[in-house]
């Protein structure tokens, strides 16, 4: 995967590019961390956007990578990557806006959950495919963007919501037309600019202390219902079912 970083006017834009659906690998989680942490160190940096190009935000974890390599290794490092990176990114000491083009799905929701400000295209879609693939997991950060009731359809079923839902929910602060989408989120960044600097900063680390979700302990729960369902040998099942472009038989 390409992380591009550029820096413009107080305002980074982090672009996420794997085609074809930027599906994203343990290494891959790890440059977006890394990108995070030394923007937040950068005291030129008052605002993030959080982006991708192709096809769709992000397609998740890449399970490709995961089940051609042997053992518990990398299902392990994927974890520990996914943790270490949702926290990285909701404990940036700057706003973070994520701008979402096409799918959102998995490891995509920990990603905009974890950020400050959803701005999404009209063709934007959310879900958590886990369940069809032996998993669980950001469950925990889709709380955030939707109702309890349908946290549990939308978990439970896999199917996913639309930008247009969520926008009717209050998760989705701006629903844009695709061209429209990056324009947008540059707009609020400006805003953002605009405003005392410690003073948003501050604003953010007291709604970090203020948010009730408890996302990262509550994944972390999930992740050990993950690890579970891999020594019972469902996960593996579901993941090669996937690849074969078939669901696993349910046992």
């Amino acid at each position: 995967m390409t992380i591009r970083c550029e820096i413009e006017g107080q305002v980074a834009e982090v672009v996420m590019h794997h085609p074809p659906v930027n599906a994203i690998t343990v290494a891959d989680t790890w440059k977006i961390h890394d990108t995070f942490k030394e923007l937040g160190e950068n005291p030129e940096v008052r605002v993030i956007i959080l982006s991708a190009e192709g096809k769709g935000f992000n397609a998740g974890i890449d399970i490709k990578e995961m089940q051609s390599v042997e053992g518990w290794g990398h299902l392990l490092g994927s974890g520990e990557a996914c943790y270490a990176t949702f926290h990285r990114i909701y404990n940036t000491p700057v706003p973070v806006i994520a701008a979402v083009n096409g799918f959102c799905m998995g490891l995509g929701i920990g990603l905009v959950a974890s950020c400050d400000i959803l701005i999404a295209s009209k063709q934007a879609r959310f879900g958590l495919p886990e369940v069809d693939n032996g998993a669980l997991g950001c469950a925990s950060h889709l709380a955030k963007l939707v109702a309890p009731m349908k946290l549990r359809e939308m978990s439970l079923t896999c199917k996913p919501a639309s930008a247009a839902e969520l926008h009717a929910w209050g998760s989705v602060a701006y629903l844009t037309e695709p061209e429209e989408l990056i324009p947008k989120a540059r707009e609020v960044a400006a805003a953002l600019v605009e405003k005392p600097k410690a003073a948003v900063n501050f604003a953010k680390a007291a709604l970090n202390h203020l948010d009730v979700f408890e996302m990262h302990s509550n994944y972390r729960m999930e992740q050990g219902y993950t690890y579970q369902l891999n020594l019972m040998g469902d996960g593996d099942d579901a993941r090669d079912a996937f690849l074969r472009g078939e669901r696993a038989i349910t046992r």
